[in-house]
């Protein structure tokens, strides 16, 4: 009996009497006819390989070893492959070598904005905003956990069941979040978030209605007169994208200095200072937090700081910088509104562990920042910058805030389509004269209702 026969009749049968440990699993993988087949061309390849010992491997050089091989295998095994078979085949081994396996492709689809793989038999992808199942599968565990490791080996990583979690990113730039068993019950689980291999502009944003020509040209004025700007929003909204794009308004003269857990930041200044996290090593030391960096920061004579996301005490530490002379920051922040932001702020300084009334607290993030940018992913997969919010200062004991433009939702069309317009709210922000002084003029019917 051929292999491919004895194979699908092994399917047939799994399917016709579950195991008691295939009835625990919410769906059966199909099997790949074709994978043990596979496996041993992929051995035999890297065996090729490793013989001929070739310093720079490419698609170009790996393509007829891999053709020469399965077509050796095929023969000796009694197997034809029909062409397109045969081709899948080719592209799958090459992907094992070169890239990161079944979801290579996915990662090489532009139309994807995100990878989630919930164990080996279910990955979905976001597409448009939306979710969507693939019919892509690893073998077992054991596959994806390779995956995983050739993706944190190259950055010093490590992932095991002593430490589960791991955060990295991709040789583009892409977020890669990553945790194991006994944390993750599915097997192991990995979610991708990509960037685009060229980063955006403004006008890829104002493209996508994600703003208004208006709106940029005042963000760009925001930014250029050094005012200290926060992105807020909620999981998936586009905030690190934004913070990305809107850090290009940044003069090429000036020093710049990037903190993040997982280095994704794609800035095109020329004087541009990356630093990122360090996880604790197998004795749990070691350990380098973005408060650590933001504190060292301060000595490495920045013009600007660019935090990528604030999540916990390093709030305080930026916070202090931005009112002691190191104007112009930018930073991200998780909050549904500009308010909530604050109150975010405010969390996040207690985490920092000093003890300081809930009144100082204001009016240090009253007098550090000056704008808020709201953004959130709408119910059609669509990302929207909301609000342009200035923060004015204290009344009281609350932190006044006044809206500059506000997208207003107007409902949905019958193909689910958000409907709505951006508009000023007719208010000039105090800071004008702020950007009068840095040589920002902005016409005054900017800011009409």
């Amino acid at each position: 009996m051929s292999l491919l026969k004895r194979l699908e009749k092994e399917k047939v049968h799994q399917q016709e009497e579950p195991t008691n440990e295939s009835r625990t699993v919410r769906t059966i993988p199909q099997i790949d006819p074709w994978r043990e087949f596979k496996g041993s061309v992929h051995r035999e390849v890297i065996q090729a390989l490793d013989k001929i010992k070739i310093q720079n491997l490419t698609f170009v050089i790996l393509l007829p070893i891999i053709e020469h091989t399965l077509d050796e295998r095929a023969e000796v095994m009694g197997l034809i492959p029909p062409r397109t078979e045969r081709d899948r085949l080719i592209q799958e081994v090459a992907d094992e070598i070169l890239g990161f396996g079944p979801i290579e492709q996915l990662l090489q689809d532009s139309n994807v904005n995100e990878i989630m793989v919930n164990g080996p038999h279910q990955v979905y992808v976001e597409r448009k905003g939306k979710l969507e199942l693939t019919g892509v599968m690893f073998y077992d565990d054991a596959h994806v956990l390779h995956i995983i490791e050739k993706i944190v080996a190259p950055l010093g990583r490590r992932i095991d069941e002593s430490q589960p979690m791991v955060d990295a990113r991709l040789p583009d730039g892409s977020r890669v979040n990553a945790i194991v068993p006994p944390l993750a019950l599915n097997g192991p689980t990995l979610t991708i978030r990509k960037f685009a291999k060229i980063p955006f502009t403004i006008n890829d944003l104002i493209g996508f209605a994600t703003l208004t020509n208006e709106m940029a040209e005042f963000i760009n004025a925001c930014v250029k007169a050094r005012l200290n700007v926060i992105v807020s929003g909620g999981t998936g909204s586009g905030k690190t994208t934004t913070l990305g794009v809107i850090s290009a308004f940044i003069p090429e003269d000036e020093r710049i200095i990037t903190i993040e857990d997982a280095a994704e930041l794609q800035l095109r200044q020329t004087h541009v200072v990356t630093l990122e996290t360090r996880p604790a090593n197998i004795e749990g030391k070691g350990a380098i937090t973005i408060r650590d960096l933001v504190r060292n920061a301060l000595r490495m004579r920045p013009e600007r700081i660019i935090v990528g996301e604030v999540r916990s005490g390093e709030a305080l530490d930026m916070l202090q910088a931005m009112n002691t002379g190191h104007d112009g920051s930018l930073t991200t922040g998780h909050a549904n509104a500009p308010r909530d932001m604050l109150s975010r702020l405010e969390t996040m300084v207690l985490m920092a562990g000093m003890d300081l009334p809930v009144r100082a607290i204001r009016e240090q993030i009253s007098s550090a920042l000056d704008v808020i940018v709201q953004q959130s992913r709408l119910r059609d997969g669509s990302r929207k910058i909301t609000h342009i919010t200035e923060v004015l200062g204290m009344e009281g004991e609350v932190i006044v805030l006044q809206d500059i433009f506000r997208f207003e939702q107007t409902g949905i069309d019958k193909q689910g389509k958000v409907q709505g317009y951006y508009r000023a709210t007719g208010i000039r922000p105090h800071f004008m004269d702020k950007l009068i002084s840095a040589g920002q003029f902005l016409p005054d019917d900017l800011f009409s209702y």
